[in-house]
C-alpha cells in the first residue's frame, strides 16, 4: 500500500546498485525509515535532489521486504545553504546522526521532525549562535526520547536555587551545596545560574519558544559543554559527526573524551 508522508533525509548511501540511492529518512508519520529511491543517482531523475542529505521532501512510500521503496518524491525545502559552510554542514550531520539514534521507528515522530527542521533553519539563516542551536537540539531531542533531566529543583531538599547548584550528567539531577555530600560518587559538575536557567527553558518551555533566549559568549560555551556532557553520559556512546565538528573548532573541543585528528577535513563517510 502506498503511503505519503513528509520527511527529512538524514543519511544517504549511493553505493547501492548503479542508479539507486539508499537513504535513511526521518518521517512525520513513521519515524526513522530506511528506503531505496530508484534511479535517484541519475542527474536527470526528478528524485535526485529531493533524496539528498538535508532535503525536506514529501515521500510516497510502499513497504518492501526489508525496507521502504520511494515511489514518488516532491521537494519541499532543500537546505542548500548548509552545504556551503563546512562547520554548519558538520553540525547538521551531527543533528542527523542524533535523530537517527533517538527518534522512534515505525511510530509518528512529528516533534522530532519539527525540532530538526527548526534547528536547520536557524543554523542556515545565521541569526542564532550555532552553540545555542546545538544545545537546544541535544537537550530537547533527549527529552523527546525519554532522557529528560530533572532540573526543577534539588533532588535532595527540593530547593529551586541556591548559592551553588551541582549537576550530575550521569544521573540527570540537580543537587544544592548542602545535599551534595549525600550523593558521593555520582560525578557532579557546577551548574551556574544562567546555564541552569537556559537548560530549564530548553526542556520546559513550549516548542515555539525553546530556541528563544540570549546568553553571553561565556554562558553559551558552558551551556554547550553541559548539554553535550549530559548527552554523552546518557547514551554512553560517541558520535563520529560530533568528533568531526569539534576537529573544525579546536577551541570547542569535546569535554566528554571524544577527539579526532585535527588534520581531518572531510565529513565522515556515509553521512
Amino acid at each position: 500500500m502506498r503511503q505519503t508522508t513528509d520527511a527529512l533525509i538524514i543519511r544517504e548511501n549511493n553505493n547501492i546498485g548503479e542508479a539507486d540511492r539508499f537513504v535513511t529518512a526521518l518521517t512525520r508519520d513513521f519515524g526513522v525509515v530506511r528506503a531505496s529511491a530508484r534511479g535517484a543517482r541519475n542527474i536527470k531523475s526528478r528524485n535526485a535532489s529531493a533524496t539528498q542529505l538535508l532535503s525536506y521532501s514529501r515521500l510516497t512510500l510502499y513497504r518492501g521486504r526489508e525496507k521502504y521503496i520511494i515511489d514518488d518524491v516532491e521537494p519541499i525545502r532543500i537546505f542548500f545553504e548548509l552545504r556551503s559552510d563546512i562547520e554548519k554542514l558538520a553540525l547538521s550531520q551531527y543533528f542527523c546522526e542524533l535523530a537517527g539514534v533517538l527518534a522512534p521507528r515505525e511510530e509518528p515522530a512529528e516533534d522530532f521532525l519539527r525540532l530538526m527542521l527548526n534547528a536547520l533553519h536557524f543554523l542556515g539563516n545565521g541569526k542564532r549562535d550555532p552553540r545555542q542551536i546545538k544545545a537546544v537540539a541535544e537537550l530537547r531531542m533527549l527529552a523527546l526520547a525519554g532522557f529528560m533531566p530533572d532540573l526543577l529543583a534539588c533532588a535532595g531538599c527540593g530547593a529551586f536555587e541556591g548559592e551553588e547548584m551541582w549537576f550530575s550528567a550521569r544521573e540527570g539531577l540537580l543537587l544544592c551545596s548542602r545535599c551534595r555530600a549525600s550523593r558521593p560518587g555520582i560525578g557532579l559538575t557546577p551548574m551556574p545560574g544562567n546555564v541552569l536557567a537556559a537548560m530549564r527553558h530548553i526542556v520546559y518551555s513550549s516548542f515555539e519558544s525553546c530556541f528563544s533566549f540570549t546568553m553571553s559568549d561565556e554562558g553559551l560555551a558552558l551551556l554547550m559543554r553541559q548539554t553535550e556532557s549530559f548527552l554523552l553520559s546518557q547514551l554512553n556512546r560517541g558520535f563520529k559527526t560530533l568528533d568531526f565538528y569539534h576537529s573544525l573548532s579546536p577551541g570547542m573541543a569535546d569535554r566528554g573524551g571524544n577527539s579526532v585528528a585535527a588534520e581531518q577535513k572531510s565529513p565522515p563517510a556515509g553521512s
